[in-house]
Formats: structure tokens, C-alpha cells, sequence
């Protein structure tokens, strides 16, 4: 956490424009006077030495307070706390659709290995993977909201509006999640254990959803714990194209406002989430895998 806020501090300075006036042109003043300017920097404190306010920031952000929003004047963790269940709802539902879409997929094209469907899943996860989240998020609009009228251009942060942004995050994490979902159970399906299922006369479904599918879960967990981050990320994206109100797109508009406190907190808050999931996705395999419990990791 303390490595991406020093990253974020060091390179949203490096952006063109200066900071104080696009914070006045973001709060409707559209030709700022130089003394206007001048107040604003002594406002902000960014009349500072850089290193001096990147130090005032984080001797507030040790102690919970992210500082305040430069546009707004709140504190930038009231501004979040307001736009957090948007973001937690699309999150929550991007996940389940990924992780289903991800087990249905990778079972059946380990079921029907070197089949057409293997061959389809195939196809269908590397495109899913090669198209980014924004244009899926275009043709969406585009060909179901304005074609067929389903949904809502300007989505109105509601579990019936959060579908079509909700697989845009999505396609791609599943599309990942299949391919090694489905080289586990491959892996699995040629383990001694299988073999061993296959001469007491197992068929080939229970071999699969009852011995290699649960031995195959457990580097699954380890991406889906990884990528729980990345959806947070993600979502910046896709919220401001399908304008969810959450704290991905509040942090899109805050980069174009150069709002630095609100950037810093969204990267802070990002990556504590990929910090505690990641570990939460440890301690859960731990419980899962004894193999794991006798390691000296865990002792």
C-alpha cells in the first residue's frame, strides 16, 4: 500500500495542465484569475515541496483520514462511502457470473477434451480475453440497450440496471479463469488417483465433478482472490461508460479534475482489497487442503 501511494503521488504530478486551475475549472470557474490560482495553491497546500505534501497526506492517511477532495471539499472517505454500494453491488455480481461462467466452462471442455466443444470454449475464452472491457462495454450499449432497448444508456445503480455492466467485468475474468480452471483438471484428470477411481469403475462424470474438479480448486481460488482486485480496478472503466455511479468512475472524473487526495485513496483502497482478499483466498485454501495445513507456511 505505502509502494502504490508513493507511485500515484509521484506520476499524477507529471500530468499536463496545472493542478489549482483545473481544480477551480471543477468547481464552474471557467477563466480563473492568477490571484484566484494563487489562492487555490495556498489553499490545497500545493505551494509545498512535493515529498512535504505527499508526508502531510500520509501522516493523515495512517491515523483513517484520506484527506479531503480538492473539487468537492469533503472528505474523500465520505465521498467514497457514499458511492461504495454502487461499486459493491456490480463488483458482487460481476464476481458470480465470472466464477460460473468460468465452472461451467472449463468442465464441460475438460468432458469433451479435443471435442468441438472444447474447441468452441477455446475460441470463446481467448476472444473473451482479447477484448478489451471498454469496447465490450460500446457494443453493449450499442447493440442491446439502443437496438433491442434493453436497459438503460445512463444506468441508474440498481440490481436491475447492474447486468450489462456486471458481465462486462465479467467476460474477461472468466475468460482467464476457464483457461486455468480447465489445465487443472486436465492435470488432475491424468493424477494416479484417477486412475486408481477408473479401475474400480468409475464413469468419467463422477471422475471429473467428484475427483478432479475439487483437487482443481484450489489454484482457482488463488486467481479468483488475485482478480477480486482487479475487478475493483476494472470496474473504473466500465462505470464511467455505462455511468454507474461508484467509486470507479468518481475516480475517472477525479483524475480529469487532477483531484490528487481522491486518486491516492481510490489506489489505497484498491490495493488494500487485493491485499485481503489475497490472504483471505490463503487462509481459505488452508482450510480446504491439509496439504497446505502441514506446510511451515501455515504452522
Amino acid at each position: 500500500m505505502l509502494g502504490a501511494s508513493v507511485l500515484v503521488w509521484l506520476l499524477v504530478p507529471l500530468a499536463p495542465g496545472d493542478t489549482a486551475t483545473r481544480v477551480l475549472q471543477a468547481r464552474g470557474v471557467e477563466n480563473p484569475r492568477p490571484v484566484e490560482i494563487v489562492a487555490v495553491r495556498e489553499e490545497l497546500q500545493l505551494d509545498r515541496p512535493l515529498i512535504t505534501q505527499y508526508f502531510i497526506w500520509l501522516n493523515r492517511a495512517v491515523r483513517g483520514d484520506l484527506s479531503v477532495s480538492y473539487e468537492s471539499g469533503k472528505p474523500v472517505l465520505e465521498e467514497f462511502a457514499a458511492r461504495l454500494p454502487a461499486t459493491v453491488l456490480l463488483a458482487t455480481v460481476a464476481l458470480v457470473l465470472a466464477i460460473l461462467l468460468a465452472l461451467s466452462g472449463a468442465v464441460a471442455s475438460a468432458a469433451f477434451y479435443e471435442k468441438f466443444p472444447d474447441h468452441a470454449i477455446q475460441f470463446a475464452t481467448q476472444a473473451g480475453a482479447a477484448m478489451p472491457a471498454f469496447l465490450l462495454a460500446l457494443l453493449l450499449l450499442q447493440f442491446v440497450v439502443v437496438a433491442f432497448g434493453f436497459g438503460n444508456v445512463i444506468a441508474k445503480d440498481s440490481f436491475s440496471d447492474v447486468w450489462l455492466p456486471a458481465v462486462c467485468l465479467a467476460i474477461g475474468r472468466a475468460a482467464d479463469w476457464t483457461q486455468i480452471l480447465r489445465a487443472n483438471l486436465l492435470e488432475a484428470l491424468n493424477a494416479r488417483f484417477v486412475l486408481t477411481a477408473k479401475a474400480r469403475g468409475a464413469s468419467r462424470g463422477r471422475i471429473l465433478l467428484l475427483y478432479a474438479l475439487p483437487n482443481a480448486l484450489l489454484p482457482f481460488l488463488t486467481v479468483i482472490g488475485i482478480g477480486i482486485g482487479g475487478l475493483l480496478g476494472g470496474a473504473a472503466i466500465v462505470e464511467t461508460v455505462f455511468s454507474w455511479n461508484g467509486i470507479g468512475s468518481y475516480a475517472v472524473s477525479a483524475i480529469a479534475a487532477r483531484d490528487l487526495p481522491v486518486v491516492q485513496g481510490f489506489v489505497v483502497v484498491s490495493t488494500l482489497i487485493y491485499i485481503v482478499s489475497s490472504f483471505a483466498v490463503d487462509l481459505i485454501g488452508a482450510s480446504i487442503d491439509p496439504r497446505l495445513r502441514e506446510s511451515k507456511m501455515f504452522v
